[in-house]
């Protein structure tokens, strides 16, 4: 191990204070445990920020594994823009754990919590934390208001194709999805034909999440995968980016797939693809007994446009019992002219439980001009919990005479209100 030259040590002692000189030396220990249990007082210690990040860098490429797991903990803790090189340059260590450490460090930057620490508590455990992140979808996104650097989404790409296990490479996958990292499309694209199925899966995901509509055609082969996670993940990614290329093989799975998830991913997905001409389909599963099946069958027949159909979609929303069907009804009518049951996906929002499928729905009707004025009276004067997720529509969907809209909403008595359109207000301005 080199030593820290004297005059950095002396750098060290002055920046972070002369009582902490004794820890600068044992940082250049020629004893791993003592330069090991050095970064951790270092990284835990008060004050010095921008110092401390510094002085980590300089063991970042430590020949000691422990240690290096120390300073990557040591480099999240105290977190800040000097942290984000040496990160850098640890997804670029031979160690797998070390890669996905690294690459959780820059997603930190941006999105504070994301790294649990009670994950790295124990160093040795980390690899077996990354592994069971898979088992569910990552629904974190960078808000629009906020652009990760070019360099972080250079320092994490390479991983998703060339990390040294399977595990970081699909841990590097799911970073820059939630990063909205479009320069790693071209990764991405190239792990879709990964003989990993988890890589596979979370590049699927992160398509989705970055909605690079040319790649669409890029995710029917996974349709076809022997594996249901996977062909349902890819039945997920077809929908969002709305793959014509994907309907025939979306068909098929909706009306046969052995397995049930797949069947309900597969007919969700069909009903977001414009002019896909499978009305008879949606028909055929608009008095299935899954109540899933039903909900993606009227959202078929609505965006489908037909107005022949709004008495079919009226019908079956007079006649169901479970409430995220009747919202998807709801939905449908809206679609298809019905205004009324606008008031009715508005009022979803109060739910606790159903409030997610309300908004998303709203977010998409309020991409039509005469639906978004529909919007900006509950917006004024409805419930906390409708002001606060219209504010969020509004800032999805709106346009330029909508800014006034959210401003005077930032002005709102109930300071919960005010604070969510203060935020979606910068999402709009961003977005346009």
């Amino acid at each position: 191990m080199k030593h820290i030259p004297l005059y950095f040590a002396l750098f060290l002692a002055l920046a972070l204070g002369g009582s902490l000189l004794a820890q600068s030396q044992d940082l250049q220990s020629t004893d791993a445990k003592v330069r090991r249990k050095a970064v951790e007082q270092l990284a835990d210690s008060g004050g010095g920020g921008a110092q401390k990040c510094e002085a980590l860098a300089g063991l970042v490429r430590d020949p000691a594994p422990d240690v290096r797991d120390e300073v990557l903990i040591g480099l999240i803790k105290v977190g800040g823009q000097a942290c984000l090189e040496p990160l850098r340059v640890a997804t670029r260590d031979a160690s797998p754990d070390i890669q996905s450490m690294a690459v959780d460090g820059l997603v930190n930057f941006y999105m504070p919590g994301y790294v649990k620490f009670g994950w790295l508590n124990s160093v040795k455990s980390f690899g077996g934390n990354v592994k069971k992140r898979f088992t569910t979808p990552e629904p974190l996104i960078l808000q629009p208001s906020i652009q990760a650097a070019p360099a972080d989404i250079a320092a994490i790409a390479p991983l998703i194709t060339g990390g040294s296990s399977m595990d970081s490479r699909a841990n590097a996958a799911r970073a820059v999805g939630i990063l909205r990292g479009s320069a790693a499309v071209p990764q991405l694209k190239e792990a879709l034909h990964s003989e990993n199925d988890t890589v596979v899966i979370e590049a699927l995901r992160s398509l989705e999440k970055i909605g690079d509509v040319s790649v669409g055609p890029e995710v029917v082969p996974s349709l076809a995968s022997p594996n249901d996670d996977v062909r349902e993940a890819a039945a997920h990614a077809a929908g969002q980016l709305r793959v014509k290329e994907a309907v025939r093989d979306l068909s098929r799975l909706a009306r046969g797939d052995k397995d049930k998830e797949v069947r309900r991913e597969s007919l969700v997905a069909l009903a977001k693809i414009p002019e896909n001409g499978e009305e008879r389909t949606f028909l055929l599963f608009l008095r299935d007994k899954d109540e899933q099946m039903r909900a993606a069958a009227a959202e078929g027949l609505g965006r489908g446009g037909a107005a022949g159909d709004l008495t079919t979609v009226n019908d079956a929303f007079a006649e169901e019992k479970s409430e995220s069907a009747r919202l998807s009804m709801a939905f449908a009518a809206v679609y298809l002219g019905d205004l009324e049951k606008i008031r009715y996906l508005v009022d979803g929002l109060d739910s606790t439980f159903h409030r997610g499928e309300a908004r998303a729905f709203l977010i998409e009707l309020a991409r039509m001009p005469r639906i978004l004025a529909e919007l900006y009276t509950p917006l004024t004067s409805g419930t906390r919990s409708q002001k606060i997720e219209l504010a969020t529509v509004v800032s999805r969907s709106g346009d330029r005479d909508s800014v006034a809209h959210l401003q005077r909403r930032t002005n709102d008595s109930d300071p919960r209100v005010a604070e969510a359109a203060v935020r979606e207000l910068k999402n709009l301005q961003a977005r346009l």
